[in-house]
């Protein structure tokens, strides 16, 4: 079993990896090729994860998801809401697994164990922004997620849409997230 734990530094290698096989896979036909093949490990790692975990204190958590013989499978980020339109606290920015991870609980409990760090920071209320079209939408669904707001954006030169699921009371999902009903 995989142990749910806070990142550092060390970490910012795997997770740059995780992080650009997880866009490939996932966004393939969602956005361009060539913003996809273009992502570079040793850029997201030197420039992106390895600062980003060095600053991750107080209000900002980076957390990996690390199992015995595979070492980092996932890691999240998570930290207060970034659109002040929504009148949610917490936010979860980022959620990926490796893909011969996915449909084994993991990604609910690394969910879950930042929805917790959240609402001890922020408060009570999360929410997470989803690629219109990404499969992740139906996971934060099944965890009772609501969809709550939807924002044009653009990537790689391409106009997406975005779409929220929101939690008005996120101890209720850690408590789910405990009796293992989720």
């Amino acid at each position: 079993m995989a142990v749910i734990r806070k990142a550092v530094e060390q970490d910012a290698a795997a997770i740059a990896r995780i992080y650009i096989d997880s866009w490939r896979s996932t966004y393939a036909g969602l956005l361009p090729d060539n913003l996809l093949l273009n992502m570079s490990g040793a850029d997201h790692e030197s420039r992106w994860w390895r600062a980003m975990i060095a600053r991750g204190r107080g209000r900002l958590f980076y957390t990996v998801a690390e199992d015995a013989e595979a070492g980092v499978v996932g890691f999240g980020s998570a930290g207060p809401s970034r659109d002040p339109r929504l009148k949610y606290a917490g936010e979860v920015y980022t959620l990926y697994l490796r893909d011969d991870f996915h449909n084994g609980g993991l990604g609910r409990r690394l969910f879950i164990s930042l929805g917790e760090r959240c609402a001890e920071a922020h408060g009570s209320s999360l929410v997470v922004w989803v690629l219109k079209g990404n499969p992740a939408r139906y996971f934060y669904e099944t965890l009772g997620g609501k969809l709550v707001a939807r924002r044009p954006t653009r990537l790689g030169g391409a106009d997406i849409e975005e779409l929220a699921f929101a939690w008005e009371d996120v101890s209720e999902l850690i408590a789910l997230g405990r009796s293992g009903r989720v």
